[in-house]
């Protein structure tokens, strides 16, 4: 059976198309796209760093990074030396201390995704620069009910933030829950993408990469290529899953298990969700309870239409196939034998969900993402622009530091209209604090639906409700397609 192109997929429908995956040979990624890297070695998973007496005390270092990947010899960037950096693990109420030291050859920084935390001084401050040679001294401080989850840390220097990343550079942050969810274990699974060279470097990446957003050649699990997890019939394991990659969307299927979503971005959902697949825009996190059975099962993420750019230059913008995800990637394997023994508790439900939609609105604002031909292609680090073929906006301007776009009042509730008027999809992410989705396309958004990072379809605009308490400071919103935020599409945000 030969593999089926992304059209084909999308037509197929994506139920039935992983399906298909599934129950076929589930190797036509590995078939196609494993040559020269070896696969399923046991899942490991990073260290675990975690608070103790409220305070985590972390001295981290980003460097270029000597690794194997898939047993082949890799030349990347990496936190301690390790793909992903170390786990952290803190409760609300913690205090989070990271000496950073730069030892690249660009300028970095750290932002915490997803945490409530200021971002003002040396917190979870954007326009921090560490050059290199340096060490700079972050502190963030949880609010004592500062919602539990996955969240996660990596480099957000305007102009290198998709480089680096794309590179290694990121880790994983755990929030943990004020009463313990019963499981029999819990996996850390953070998924990132990678292109490496002949000799095992990172891959050059071109314009049209850029313009697209990079997706690398293989995708990896905790840094591993098609990693293997064992677990006994009947049991409840609790999946914390990151998104990190720089520009790739995961529609996620586990075949043959019953899979409950948990958390989404973060908090808990009130109650479980059955779901047979969910979708994962770059920058957010899922949280699964999988309840085993029998059997080996593939965790498979099939292709996602994200759009292009056919319509905006002609023939120029056709010119080769730009992404990598025009076929179903196996991502890990479960292998479920024998019995566990005891049946694990019933999960408890989590607390209500806050609805603002019945706070006043005090004002309205519409953010319109958009592509266009004229702006300057910048080579990924700031490198030397390869001439003037697209810009990447917010409302029409391209990312100024020293332009503050939208000023907010601490303690208001604002409703942003999110608009997309290109041919891609746009990931928008806000720093500091989260966003409750109230319009988005057919989507049933009854129950309040949470997120950090909102996807933003083509052609189409997504209405979300935002909470200005308690924090201010100055912070960014942006694309997290992390090329496009690169190129210009982010705006600033001060809250007074």
């Amino acid at each position: 059976m030969s593999p089926m192109t992304r059209r084909q997929l999308l037509a197929a429908g994506a139920a039935g198309a992983a399906a298909v995956v599934i129950g076929g040979t589930g190797l036509w990624w590995t078939t196609n796209k494993l040559r020269g890297y070896s696969s399923g070695e046991r899942l490991i998973e990073p260290q675990v760093l975690s608070s103790s007496e409220r305070l985590l005390d972390i001295r981290l270092t980003a460097a270029p990074a000597q690794i194997q990947v898939g047993g082949r010899r890799a030349s990347v960037q990496a936190f301690n030396n390790s793909l992903p950096g170390p786990t952290w693990r803190v409760r609300p109420g913690d205090t989070i201390r990271v000496a950073l030291t730069n030892s690249l050859e660009a300028p970095t920084n750290l932002h915490v995704h997803g945490l409530q935390v200021s971002p003002e001084g040396n917190g979870d401050n954007p326009f921090v620069s560490v050059l290199p040679g340096e060490t700079f001294d972050y502190e963030f401080t949880l609010a004592k009910d500062h919602p539990p989850g996955t969240y996660w840390y990596h480099p957000h220097h305007h102009g290198h933030v998709a480089e680096q990343i794309a590179a290694g550079l990121y880790g994983a942050i755990i929030v943990e829950d004020p009463e313990p969810v019963p499981v029999s274990n819990e996996r850390v699974l953070v998924i990132s993408d990678l292109s490496l060279d002949a000799s095992g470097n990172l891959a050059p990446v071109g314009p049209m990469q850029r313009m697209m957003g990079r997706e690398g050649e293989i995708v990896l699990v905790n840094g591993q290529v098609h990693p293997r997890l064992s677990a006994g019939s009947g049991e409840r394991e609790r999946w914390r899953i990151v998104n990190a990659c720089p520009s790739r969307y995961l529609r996620l299927h586990l075949d043959g298990q019953k899979v409950r979503l948990l958390s989404r971005d973060f908090g808990r959902l009130p109650a479980p969700e059955e779901i047979s697949e969910v979708v994962l825009a770059p920058g957010n996190r899922i949280e699964l309870l999988v309840e085993t059975r029998e059997g080996l099962s593939p965790l498979v993420a099939t292709p996602v239409d994200r759009g292009g750019m056919g319509s905006m230059g002609g023939g120029m913008m056709q010119e080769g196939n730009v992404s990598a995800g025009d076929e179903p990637v196996e991502l890990l394997s479960l292998a479920v034998s024998g019995a566990s023994g005891t049946a694990p508790a019933p999960v408890p439900n989590g607390p209500p969900m806050k609805d603002l939609r019945e706070q006043p609105i005090s004002a309205r604002h519409t953010l319109d993402f958009g592509m266009g031909m004229g702006g300057s292609m910048m080579g990924g680090g700031g490198g030397e622009a390869n001439g003037s073929m697209m810009s990447f906006t917010i409302n029409g301007k391209e990312f100024d530091a020293e332009r503050t776009d939208t000023v907010v009042s601490r303690g208001t509730v604002q409703e942003w209209t999110l608009r997309n008027s290109s041919p891609m999809d746009h990931p928008m992410h806000l720093h500091v604090w989260p966003m409750q989705v109230i319009e988005s396309g057919t989507q049933d958004l009854s129950t309040p639906r949470w997120q950090d990072v909102v996807n933003i379809p083509a052609h189409s605009e997504v209405k979300v409700l935002i909470s200005f308490e308690p924090l201010i400071g100055r912070t960014v919103y942006h694309c997290h397609i992390l090329d496009h935020e690169d190129q210009g599409m982010m705006g600033i945000l001060d809250v007074r």
